[in-house]
């Protein structure tokens, strides 16, 4: 129940965000997210004592969203180089910091690593969810949440009813090739069915194809959080969300769905 109740606690703000704010706020929404689960890697980074200031990773995070927005020349009189300069500016922080916070030897390494992979990992692919928000509207930001809710559920439910074989036994165990089959197969329906009325842009195959692909990066992109979970010895990010575990358990599949749905719409649409 606990876990219902929270389900339809996320749709309704997910639903209130991208339909009922303003775009901006949508972009603050994303920051806030990238900030939350920025914060999260952080602290299980710590877990494998990998130490590295929490706020700075979760602040970072929530910049490099919004500056992948603002760098487009239409939407601010921003410098359309934002982006960049904040990245460098982050690899100069990490520096520096990786520098203060202890002698030489391998924890330096991966100190340095997480300061500069967590903010980029997580703050630039809700940069480009949010940017899809604004360059092609909240139906198409819609269609690509609906279409990898749809591939999860799949895969969950294929994968206890046919699950067989398993797909990264290392790193999931839980997930087989049967329900990533199914996820595919869920992913393909939905993005077909909804792509003329969220995107009547979209031919029909494009919208298939472009399902297809999303959800098979939706895939990678959960085993990839998977991976660093279990790497540090967890079960979920943190325990913010009840029945659900943390932010970042929520998004890892748009992290890596949502820049390659914003390179196919704005290319290849």
């Amino acid at each position: 129940m606990r876990r219902l109740i929270s389900a339809i606690v996320l749709i309704a703000i997910v639903v209130a965000v991208v339909w009922g704010l303003p775009t901006w706020a949508m972009v603050a929404a994303a920051a806030l997210v990238a900030a939350l689960a920025g914060g999260e890697l952080a602290i299980m980074g710590a877990r494998i004592d990998v130490r590295v200031p929490v706020v700075f990773v979760g602040l970072a995070a929530a910049a490099v969203t919004v500056a992948f927005v603002l760098a487009l020349r239409h939407v601010s009189t921003l410098d359309p180089d934002a982006l960049g300069a904040l990245i460098l500016a982050l690899v100069v922080a990490a520096g520096v910091m990786t520098l203060a916070q202890g002698a030489p030897g391998p924890p330096a390494f991966t100190r340095a690593a997480l300061l500069l992979m967590a903010p980029i990992y997580i703050g630039a692919p809700l940069g480009a969810l949010a940017r899809v928000q604004w360059l092609f509207g909240p139906a198409a930001t819609t269609w690509l949440i609906v279409t990898i809710a749809a591939s999860d559920s799949a895969q969950y439910y294929t994968g206890r009813a046919l699950g067989r074989h398993k797909l990264a036994p290392t790193v999931s165990p839980a997930k087989t090739v049967e329900g990533a089959c199914g996820g595919l197969v869920a992913a393909a329906i939905s993005g077909f069915i909804l792509g003329p009325i969220a995107m009547p842009f979209l031919s029909p195959a494009r919208a298939l194809a472009f399902a297809i692909l999303a959800a098979a990066f939706g895939m990678i992109g959960d085993l990839f959080e998977s991976l660093l979970k279990r790497s540090a010895g967890v079960k979920d990010s943190s325990a913010l969300i009840p029945g659900h575990g943390g932010v970042l358990d929520r998004i890892d599949s748009y992290l890596f769905a949502a820049p390659v749905f914003y390179w196919l719409l704005r290319y290849l649409a």
